[in-house]
This record gives C-alpha cells, sequence and structure tokens, in this order.
C-alpha cells in the first residue's frame, strides 16, 4: 500500500503531458477497472462504518479518515452489482471530485499504471448509455474498464441544474445570431448538464465526447468560414480519452485560425497545479459543477464580445 501511494504523490508529474496514471482496481469480479490517480488521496483498508439512517443504499456508512467523516461508497453496488460483503478486506480509496471527499469501497486495489491519453478510447458505440463506463484501455492484453465517477455521484447526490432568475434575465438580453457553444466531455452526465445550462440561457450548443474529436470539429468548422463567426466559446473537460483539455487548448493556441477561441476548462480536478496549468495554456477555468457559476462565465463572454442587445 505504501508503494501506491508513494505513486500518487508523485502524479502531478504526468498532468500537463497528455499522460495519466490509473490506479486499478477490482470489485465483485474478476474485471479490472481504473481511477485516475490526480483524483486519489489516499488508499487504505476499509476502516470501520458507522452507518447513517435515510441515506441511499450504496452508501455503506461514514469513517472518520484524518478526522474528517467521509461517505463510504460501495463501488460494486452502486455499479449494480452485489454488495461488497467482507469488509475487513475490502478496501477504500478515498478520491476528490466536484469538490467533495468520498470513499470507494473496492474489492481489492492492484497496481498503477502509466498511459498517454492516446492510448485511452471511449467506449464501444452504442454502450454509452448502457453503462457506467467512461472510457476503456488495453493494458497487456488486458481490458481496463474506467468508470464514469460523475454519473455515479450524480445518481446518489443529484445535482442541481437550475441556474438563477437573475442569469436567465441576462440571457435574455443575448442578441440572437447563429453562433454556437462547442461541449467537449467524456461524461455522458456533465455534457447534459452543461447543456442545460446553456439551454437555460436561450443559447445553442453542439458536443463531442474528448478533446480530439472537438479539435477535429474546430477545424471542420474552420475550413467552412472564420470560426469567430460560428462560434462563441468552447467548454472542455480536462480529463478525456484519446486528448486531454491541457493538450487540446494546446493545439487551439497554436492554429492561426482558431488560437483567440476562448476556452473554458470546467473540470472536477482542483489545486493549485491545476490552476498553474490552466493558466499557462491560456484557458480559463472553473470546477465542477456550478450551474450559476458555469453560467456567470458563459455571460461574460457575451459581454466581452458585445452580443448583448
Amino acid at each position: 500500500m505504501s508503494e501506491i501511494m508513494k505513486s500518487v504523490d508523485q502524479r502531478t508529474q504526468l498532468v500537463g503531458q497528455n499522460r495519466l496514471e490509473l490506479l486499478l482496481f477490482q470489485l465483485n469480479t474478476k474485471q479490472t477497472f481504473g481511477i485516475n490517480v490526480f483524483k486519489v488521496k489516499e488508499v487504505l483498508n476499509c476502516p470501520e462504518l458507522t452507518s447513517i439512517p435515510h441515506t441511499h443504499p450504496v452508501i455503506r456508512g461514514v469513517a472518520y479518515i484524518r478526522g474528517h467523516a467521509t461517505p463510504i461508497i460501495d463501488l460494486n453496488m452502486a455499479t449494480g452489482g452485489t454488495t461488497i460483503e467482507d469488509t475487513k478486506s475490502a478496501f477504500v480509496i478515498v478520491a476528490e471530485y466536484n469538490k467533495m471527499v468520498t470513499g470507494f469501497m473496492v474489492d481489492s486495489v492492484d497496481r498503477i499504471i502509466n498511459l498517454n491519453w492516446s492510448e485511452i478510447h471511449p467506449p464501444p458505440k452504442g454502450t454509452e448509455n448502457l453503462s457506467y463506463l467512461t472510457a476503456i484501455a488495453k493494458v497487456d492484453e488486458q481490458i481496463i474498464e474506467i468508470l464514469d465517477v460523475e454519473l455515479i455521484l450524480a445518481k446518489i447526490y443529484p445535482p442541481n441544474t437550475q441556474i438563477s432568475e437573475s442569469n436567465i434575465s441576462e440571457g435574455e438580453n443575448y442578441s440572437e445570431d447563429s453562433r454556437v457553444i462547442l461541449i467537449a466531455d467524456d461524461s455522458a452526465i456533465a455534457r447534459k448538464q452543461v447543456q442545460k445550462t446553456i439551454t437555460q440561457l436561450g443559447l445553442k450548443s453542439i458536443t463531442v465526447n474528448n478533446g480530439l474529436d472537438a479539435f477535429k470539429k474546430l477545424k471542420e468548422m474552420s475550413s467552412e468560414g472564420s470560426i469567430y463567426d460560428q462560434l462563441i466559446m468552447v467548454i472542455s473537460d480536462i480529463e478525456m480519452p484519446e486528448m486531454d483539455g491541457y493538450t487540446f487548448t494546446t493545439k487551439v493556441r497554436a492554429d492561426p485560425d482558431l488560437n483567440e477561441l476562448h476556452i473554458l476548462l470546467h473540470s472536477s480536478l482542483s489545486g493549485d497545479f491545476n490552476k498553474s496549468m490552466v493558466e499557462k495554456v491560456g484557458a480559463e477555468f472553473i470546477p465542477k459543477f456550478d450551474p450559476d457559476m458555469l453560467a456567470a462565465a458563459v455571460l461574460s463572454q457575451l459581454k466581452d464580445k458585445e452580443l448583448f442587445k
């Protein structure tokens, strides 16, 4: 376990290089799953749990970890499986998503692997809405399944997607034209959340699943005319298969047809290192998911572009 955490502590060295480390683990099956190490705070043997009445059934209880009450989610139950019965031999992966620290109970923890995001691929077509997968990778002839943790958390803690009346009213001042907002995110639930925010402002959007598809879409649009006559801005996740948000932004900044596009990196990643990387590549950053914060960032762009009536 100490060797795993030693690698976790070194995780920031890979961010911004289109690389990631995956912590591999198993649930009640032989299938191996992965979680981005950058989200992981620590890995420990399952501590003593205190049950909480009237909570979601997949929350097995809370544990006091480093002085904080941390909800512990049975990840096998949360993905449609059975309960992890032997909690004494189980492990807890403590991770931070969307400014919330959560413990994910798993059956066993394997190792950490180092991959390029280009080696991470979207799930097979037709399975996106039928599973909790956000991506897959092939390592040593073994398929690694990367879970859509944002979808899992959204089912347990349904997010508020309603923006304030003041932001809706401000959006009504938008001067209608054909320009849209491009949304890039590998999580289906995250794309829907962003789209709903955009729609409440009276704006239109198009979506893609990762940075590579986003860059291809921008090049396709720019071949048909000035990108600035077609697009208001880009809202992109950071962690995405095939090309992450940092690499995507870097490629946009290097392209003379695209380099003045405003890019908002909208991610559950947090911390000073992430903020410095966002500044380095030339983007704006807000954390997931606060609908009014996102709406305010979009409205700010409308003001900057003088698109209000």
